[in-house]
């Protein structure tokens, strides 16, 4: 049974598996590892294009490294809670490969990771510059995207004065309703363009079809929202009711 870590020889056969046009799946096949192992081993380290075995083998060194330098007060962080430091930053690395995967940019899929992981859901921008080893340059424009698809916001902090980052337990429900927002703005652009090109002409019918699938999604997925939205939050409000 093959160890937790990939290798050196297991990041070439995902390299060769990639040249040859194999799937994550095919390749973990190879590796008797799970396709996750695999998925997260190459977006995390440029995607299925960029993928360079030497390059991720330096990588994970340097992860490793810095693991076994970490101060021992860095284990007892309060935002962890009982649990270790390294396995929080474990199970946010693997969050973060995914949201990378769903097309969030990694700079801002790391920001939002942080903070899914710690349990007070808020981080200062000194807090994640140290958590995420970046510059603070990086995590300002990271903050600018996800504030601007309401994903997180700013606060602040009563005792320090210092501006946090949060992330609301209803954070997917209000990007779902910007989702929607943004789409009924485009169908109904789509609607004007297709009254302008004609209706009856192919890309007036085309721009059309467009517009009347973008609405019909867009108040299905607000519907949606709204009713797992209040599923969810029963069980918060009558805990501390």
């Amino acid at each position: 049974m093959p160890g937790d870590r990939l290798t050196q020889q297991d990041r070439r056969q995902i390299a060769d598996g990639l040249a040859g046009g194999l799937t994550y799946a095919e390749i973990a096949r190879r590796l008797k590892r799970p396709t996750s192992t695999v998925t997260r081993e190459v977006m995390r380290n440029g995607g299925p294009g960029a993928y360079r075995p030497d390059q991720a083998q330096r990588a994970a060194d340097r992860r490793v490294h810095r693991r076994r330098t970490t101060p021992a007060t860095a284990r007892g962080d309060a935002n962890a809670g009982e649990r270790d430091l390294q396995t929080v930053r474990e199970v946010a690395d693997q969050l973060t490969d995914l949201l990378v995967q769903g097309g969030i940019p990694q700079m801002m899929a790391k920001v939002l990771g942080a903070l899914y992981t710690i349990d007070s859901g808020s981080l200062t921008s000194a807090e994640l510059v140290q958590r995420l080893q970046v510059s603070p340059a990086s995590i300002s424009k990271a903050v600018g995207y996800l504030e601007a698809q309401e994903l997180i916001r700013r606060e602040r902090d009563p005792r320090s004065r210092a501006e946090r980052y949060v992330i609301d337990d209803d954070v997917w429900y209000q990007a779902m309703l910007a989702s929607a927002r943004a789409n009924a703005l485009l169908a109904d652009t789509a609607r004007q363009s297709a009254h302008t090109l004609g209706p009856t002409t192919p890309a007036g019918v085309r721009l059309e079809n467009m517009s009347q699938f973008l609405t019909s999604v867009g108040e299905d997925l607000v519907r949606s929202a709204e009713h797992w939205r209040q599923v969810y939050a029963t069980p918060k409000t009558s805990e501390h009711g």
